[in-house]
């Protein structure tokens, strides 16, 4: 097991299912968009997102448990893409893929309608009230996922902060989106949902804390988000 952060982005280099993209040139030929089924995964079955996937536990368990559906974990930071892109690689999954870049990107590297179903589990919740629109669930956000996201398509949020459950809250009743499920506290109300209790080392420790873990899943709405 490589010991250090410049090993691992050495290892993830020459991993075939990890796609990194840090440089932004205006080249797009090389990138994915409009290429994941036909190119990237080979099959026509839809594809789910997992936002600022750290070490990529909800993408590849996520991925075990649907066998018939592709997964992208994504994130900036390859030293934590490593483990999930390890252990998907250990367990023989080839429906898993996880993408290097900055999320407000996204665009670049999916086409409009490419994206079936989005995933943001604990993410930052940047409760500085100066940093609100670099909250994954900000309506600038939320114009992003408009640009790459099925009509139908979800958005699905686990968080441990109520800051951020509760501003998501805020966020989808002001933009019109369509709220199809909400868990205030998903192991006192949901304690055997196979997908909400999957559990992230963040998850474990915040556990131990006794926080309450919260989810909520929305779609967008017709008109564009401002």
């Amino acid at each position: 097991m490589p010991r250090n952060k410049l090993e691992r982005f050495i290892d993830i280099s020459e991993f075939e299912h990890v796609l990194e993209y840090t440089d932004f040139e205006n080249n797009t030929s090389s990138k994915p968009k409009r290429r994941w089924h036909s190119d990237v995964f080979k099959n026509e079955n839809p594809i789910v997102l997992e936002l600022a996937c750290g070490k990529g536990t909800y993408t590849v368990s996520l991925a075990t448990q649907n066998p018939h559906k592709n997964f992208v974990g994504i994130d900036i930071k390859g030293a934590r893409i490593w483990k999930g892109a390890k252990k998907s690689l250990n367990s023989g999954l080839t429906n898993v893929r996880f993408l290097r870049i900055f999320i407000d990107h996204l665009s670049e590297y999916f086409a409009p309608k490419e994206v079936d179903d989005i995933w943001i589990t604990f993410p930052d919740p940047y409760l500085k009230k100066s940093d609100q629109s670099k909250r994954l669930t900000s309506p600038k956000f939320l114009s992003i996922y408009q640009k790459v996201l099925k009509p139908e398509g979800s958005i699905r949020l686990k968080t441990d902060s109520n800051e951020l459950f509760s501003y998501t809250r805020e966020v989808t009743e002001a933009t019109s989106c369509k709220v199809l499920d909400i868990v205030e506290d998903i192991y006192k109300e949901r304690p055997d949902d196979q997908w909400l209790t999957i559990k992230t080392d963040f998850e474990k420790k915040h556990l131990k804390k006794g926080k309450t873990i919260s989810f909520i899943k929305f779609t967008l709405p017709d008109q564009p988000i401002d």
